[in-house]
C-alpha cells in the first residue's frame, strides 16, 4: 500500500496535526515502504493490488488500473 510520506505530510503542515502517519504505522505493522522525492509520481503493483503514493500519482493509478483490466 502506499501513501503519503511522512516528509510530505510535514512539507505540508500536517505531521502535527494527524492522529498518526501513515508511513511510520505502515512500518511498525510490518510493511515495506517505497519513497520517492516529494510530491512526485509513484504507482506501484503487486497482482491485483495497486497503490499510489499521493496525489501526484492519481493519473498513473488509473492507468494501471485499466492496464490490470484489459490484461484479466
Amino acid at each position: 500500500m502506499a501513501a503519503s510520506t511522512n516528509e510530505e505530510e510535514a512539507a505540508v503542515g500536517l505531521a502535527e496535526i494527524v492522529p498518526f502517519l501513515v508511513e511510520s504505522k505502515l512500518i511498525e505493522c510490518g510493511a515495506n515502504v517505497t519513497k520517492i522525492p516529494n510530491f512526485q509520481v509513484c504507482v506501484l503493483a503487486s497482482n491485483r493490488l495497486v497503490t499510489g503514493e499521493n496525489p501526484a500519482s492519481a493519473a498513473g493509478f488509473g492507468h494501471k488500473m485499466v492496464e490490470l483490466i484489459k490484461n484479466k
